[in-house]
């Protein structure tokens, strides 16, 4: 039990949507499922009746009936979700239309805008009446490169709401990043800001922007958000598109109206991040993004109508997406758009207290800079509506857990939660009725078949291996695009195990039901045949308090692989033969000799992804004098040159 370190109460168990849901299905179905585990093997056991009952207990409204809740094949992929059913995302959304808020926006100087229920409706629908005007139809591509505003969100909105597919890459993308994503779906329409903020600074786009648009042949309307560059005029943009101002672009006011798509009409095209070549367009279908969104924000986070999530992200990372689907269950959306860090540490913690927030999502990293910092959130702010943090992009340290129970707040449910781009929402996730264990993810989620098999399909428990799907489940991508006999798609989900979907993540069951995730499968180290998932040297590395974060890649070596360990260190701090024993030291005493890096290096900047994950793959290729295909990815491409050529790597 001392692994235990927040234990709901009864009563808050009973309290939550997740109970009231597990009592639902008991009267429905005439059950006695006692708790979670009962109602998770019910949910992958009965899959049709357990997403029928999703359908019926979020009131979704299919404007045409379905024929059945599941129609599959022998083999994954091969399911007809609630097949004749017809819906409109973007209405489900905007159900609520009254004065209660909808989305607050936040930018880092400080400004806040706010919109009601019924206020973002008249704005979508003013918006939905000039793209319509602009030709978008069903099926047409809406691109936005925006930061993370209100304006974005009605763009998705008006978006969907005609039935045409939303896709959006962040400002900092760069010039080929955007064309190696946009290039290919072909958009008609570009919503896009003039510049944008980060650190204190203003970041004007005109000439990045001027680039893209030469590579855009199939654009006919741009339309520019001046943002942070109030200045900006059409005559700055160089396209045969129509190009508007956001505000001249359309009248606010009526009400909006919703065409109904088949229930896999697509929604969002999302994108890999794109490190190994040029991104994977992912298409996400309309019906298993809102109905997978419910359950997660209504079950799992336990968000209700008087409820406020944030999230940090920007809007070129799926948990945009999942943000913003919040809005269906009536709740209030908090945007921030700029650094978490400016003008000091405490930004995003004053938000918790100014809007009310009761779930607070953020990153491993953040969590980690916070404790570096030496914040003692439960001391400086108050914290009262707080009662979950989530977080995702990478596994989360045991020492977060501790700071977080320690030095933020001792009564709330801390998620770590694992998924992807490619299913937009989370395999491995938070729960309000379950106990939190330091260092581990609570529980799988409801509806997934998961599993953590061998390289032979055998499941594991206490055992590392390959996090797998083993059942169809609604928000599995419908397709990549130019993928019309789905190759690409079975190639990057179903070769490893034909039929079962496996997601890239080398994990381990425990035999409570938890999971851990110890790394990327692509990432992991052999040494002497042994695999090693670079989380587990992580959280060693993270003990060390001259460590700010380090970066593990596997070398080949004289017919082998050696572990290789790259550290960024506090200002001041020089890597002596002193701290390279420490560090080896701390890993060999919590892990394995194998484990052990043969070579420590310091380096001042670790490559990392635009939505903040380290990148092992390109500095593998780096230390290995391969190419990297595409470092658009990288939010610091130059940060690789520290990797190149090392000298102490030849010995």
């Amino acid at each position: 039990m001392s692994d235990i370190l927040w234990q709901p109460s009864p009563e808050r168990i009973h309290a939550t949507r997740m109970d009231q849901f597990r009592r639902f299905i008991n009267d429905r179905h005439t059950l006695q499922l006692a708790d979670y585990p009962a109602l998770h093997q019910w949910s992958v056991d009965q899959r049709p009746d357990f997403w029928q009952a999703i359908v019926d207990f979020f009131e979704v409204q299919f404007r045409t009936p379905p024929s059945a809740a599941l129609v599959e094949g022998a083999q994954m992929p091969s399911a007809q979700w609630f097949p004749g059913a017809t819906l409109n995302f973007a209405e489900h959304l905007l159900r609520r239309r009254d004065d209660h808020p909808a989305v607050v926006a936040i930018s880092e100087d400080g400004q806040r805008e706010q919109l009601t229920y019924a206020e973002l409706a008249h704005h979508v629908a003013g918006l939905q009446r000039s793209l319509r005007a602009a030709g978008v139809g069903m099926g047409d591509r809406v691109a936005a490169c925006m930061p993370n505003t209100w304006q974005t969100l009605v763009g998705m909105l008006a978006t969907t709401s005609l039935g045409a597919i939303w896709s959006c890459s962040s400002p900092d993308f760069g010039t080929q990043g955007v064309i190696d994503r946009f290039g290919q779906i072909e958009p008609k329409v570009l919503i896009t800001c003039a510049g944008y903020r980060y650190a204190g600074k203003n970041i004007d786009q005109s000439t990045k922007l001027n680039e893209i648009l030469g590579r855009l042949p199939s654009l006919e309307q741009l339309i520019i958000v001046p943002y942070a560059r109030p200045e900006a005029r059409i005559g700055d943009y160089q396209t045969p598109a129509n190009v508007a101002l956001w505000d001249d672009f359309y009248s606010v006011g009526g009400e909006p109206e919703f065409v109904a798509v088949p229930f896999d009409h697509p929604l969002y095209v999302l994108y890999s991040s794109g490190t190994t070549g040029v991104p994977k367009c992912i298409i996400h279908g309309t019906g298993g993004v809102l109905l997978t969104h419910l359950k997660e924000h209504g079950l799992h986070a336990d968000l209700s109508r008087d409820d406020c999530l944030f999230y940090y992200t920007t809007c070129g990372w799926m948990m945009w997406n999942w943000l913003v689907s919040v809005l269906a269950i009536g709740a209030t959306a908090v945007l921030y758009d700029g650094s978490p860090f400016h003008p000091g540490p405490e930004r995003l913690l004053d938000l918790i207290d100014q809007e009310n927030i009761s779930v607070f999502g953020t990153s491993p990293k953040f969590l980690a800079t916070l404790e570096k910092s030496g914040l003692t959130p439960r001391v400086s702010h108050d914290l009262g509506s707080l009662k979950s943090i989530i977080s995702t992009g990478s596994p989360l340290s045991p020492y977060s857990y501790d700071y977080v129970y320690r030095d933020i707040k001792q009564q709330l449910c801390l998620s770590s939660m694992s998924g992807g781009t490619d299913i937009v929402s989370c395999f491995v996730i938070g729960n309000p009725v379950l106990p939190v264990r330091r260092g581990e993810m609570q529980c799988k989620s409801l509806g997934m078949a998961i599993e953590v098999w061998d390289d032979q399909g055998r499941p594991l428990i206490g055992e590392k291996g390959e996090l797998v799907c083993t059942r169809h489940f609604p928000a599995m991508p419908i397709g990549l695009w130019n993928d019309p006999r789905q190759e690409k798609l079975r190639a990057s989900y179903f070769s490893q195990f034909p039929g079962v979907w496996a997601q890239g993540d080398y994990a381990e069951q425990r035999p409570n039901g938890s999971l851990l995730i110890h790394g990327r499968s692509d990432a992991v180290l052999n040494p002497g045949g042994v695999r090693i998932g670079t989380a587990e040297i992580y959280r060693q590395v993270e003990k060390v308090p001259q460590v700010i974060e380090s970066l593990a890649i596997g070398q080949r070596w004289l017919d082998d692989v050696r572990v290789v360990l790259f550290v960024r260190l506090n200002d001041g701090v020089e890597l002596d033969k002193s701290l390279e024993q420490q560090i080896r030291q701390v890993i060999r005493a919590n892990t394995t000799p194998r484990h052990v890096p043969a070579k420590i290096l310091a380096v001042t900047d670790i490559p990392r992804t635009i939505s903040g994950k380290i990148v092992e793959l390109a500095v593998r290729n780096v230390v290995h004098g391969e190419l990297v295909k595409n470092t658009d990815a990288l939010a610091n491409p130059e940060a690789l040159e520290q990797f190149r050529n090392r000298q102490e790597l030849t010995t």
